[in-house]
């Protein structure tokens, strides 16, 4: 916490909540009332603002971030939303148009696929003033691109982003200042482990859907009941609707027999599904080919998209209504929660299929759990008091330590306690530097290279 206590944030006067209501076509729930208070009393505290916002797909945290860049504009500042992915980024552009549209705040977007030209005629409108809140992916941190007077900076999905990038983002304050810095995350985590992970951070759930928003209808399936399911697929394409289908390796069958997107792609497309417009997916494609065969899927140009969980963040495709999973044993229930997420986007019903051969009675258990709820903070609770932390997150680097004497679950009294002795420590001695911190100092120091190093 050294920085946030040390350093001066962008003390923000906050103008009536109203005026920011006023804008929205719709009302809030009652989560994102409480989410938008807690950082409107951040922003306002004279120290930097650090805090995580925590919510289920769906559950409007791109509101509270409209919030957050408004009253960083009324209060004369800019604002940065970094995005991991550029399909991710435009969303978030457009999204944060229409919420903030009559306004007068100045929305923006810089992408590494821009030409030469465009991205040179947004660096100059930012540094002229003229942009208010730059959307974009990494791009964001590349030279030239200079804030006058950065306040605010957002970041998406946090894990995907490295401690030395958001750092590089929050240096661009300009003029000495130290922006506020709000992070989102779709990633439902136990309160407990979110004290862990962001220890540094404050934190506000999102734990309420708004209206309106359909649960996805989850169903266990029996690889031999395939060709039902394909019927059904075909069925809904017919509809006009969209599939995903998702497989857990890229390209050569594993040993195993697991289903790899590559080959299940081709063929579902020659054998299936002939007459459909299949494409695949998947991470060892070029940025170019995912976001175009992404875009294509997102502009109703794919029936079928086979994938691997490239597509866990992913873009929004309210036309998507079924979401079917292969060797859903392989994953842990937080992953298949945030998969299941990608339907049931628009009003229309939506389904998501778990295809397992698995006979196994705690994965048949631990895949009906999933079918039983879809509140992603429970599926999260059971996922780590079944699987452990460091499974938690799959295989995405999350830099856990494997804690060999606390049981998360029944351990919280403890981490409370150890976090609230760090903050003590800190408070006394902010840098470090009396000799019998000289250890810990050398410890943290060493934690925060090898967290760089992974990222």
């Amino acid at each position: 916490r050294t920085r946030r206590t040390c350093a001066e944030g962008v003390p923000f006067s906050t103008p009536p909540v109203e005026e920011f209501l006023a804008l929205l076509p719709f009302s809030l729930t009652a989560a994102q009332r409480r989410a938008m208070e807690e950082t409107a009393r951040d922003l306002a505290s004279g120290r930097p603002m650090n805090r995580l916002v925590q919510g289920d797909v769906g559950s409007g945290k791109t509101v509270v971030a409209a919030a957050c860049a408004w009253l960083a504009w009324e209060n004369g500042c800019q604002t940065a939303l970094m995005a991991p992915t550029e399909l991710l980024a435009q969303q978030h552009a457009k999204t944060l148009e229409g919420l903030l549209a009559g306004s007068g705040l100045v929305v923006d977007l810089l992408t590494g696929s821009m030409t030469a030209a465009q991205k040179r005629a947004c660096r100059e409108r930012l540094a002229a003033g003229e942009t208010h809140l730059l959307v974009g992916t990494h791009a964001l941190l590349s030279e030239g691109v200079d804030f006058p007077r950065l306040g605010l900076v957002i970041t998406d999905e946090q894990h995907r982003f490295g401690v030395g990038q958001r750092a590089a983002l929050a240096a661009k304050g300009g003029e000495g200042l130290h922006p506020h810095v709000l992070v989102m995350s779709a990633t439902p985590i136990p309160r407990t482990l979110a004290l862990m992970i962001y220890g540094d951070l404050d934190l506000s759930v999102l734990d309420e859907l708004p209206p309106g928003r359909t649960p996805v209808a989850t169903y266990l399936v029996h690889g031999d009941k395939r060709q039902r399911l394909f019927a059904f697929v075909r069925k809904q394409v017919a509809q006009g609707r969209q599939v995903y289908v998702v497989c857990p390796a890229v390209d050569q069958e594993d040993p195993e027999g697991m289903k790899a997107a590559q080959q299940y792609g081709q063929w579902l497309q020659s054998q299936v599904f002939p007459d459909l417009r299949v494409a695949v997916v998947h991470g060892r494609q070029k940025p170019r080919e995912k976001q175009e065969t992404m875009a294509a899927f997102a502009a109703g140009q794919v029936d079928v998209l086979v994938s691997t969980t490239v597509i866990e963040v992913g873009v929004d495709v309210p036309n998507a209504t079924v979401m079917v999973i292969e060797n859903a044993e392989r994953y842990g229930l937080s992953a298949l929660h945030q998969l299941r997420g990608r339907v049931g986007r628009g009003a229309a019903e939506s389904w998501c299929f778990l295809v397992s051969d698995n006979a196994s009675e705690s994965v048949q258990k631990r895949l009906r759990f999933l079918c039983s709820t879809s509140d992603g903070f429970a599926v999260a609770q059971y996922d780590l008091e079944t699987r452990g932390p460091g499974d938690f997150f799959g295989s995405r680097q999350h830099g856990l330590p494997t804690l060999q004497v606390a049981d998360l679950m029944n351990d919280t009294r403890t981490l409370h306690a150890a976090q609230s002795e760090a903050a003590a420590l800190l408070a006394a001695d902010p840098l470090l530097e009396r000799p019998e911190h000289a250890l810990l100092a050398h410890q943290v120091e060493q934690m925060f290279d090898q967290a760089g190093a992974m990222n």
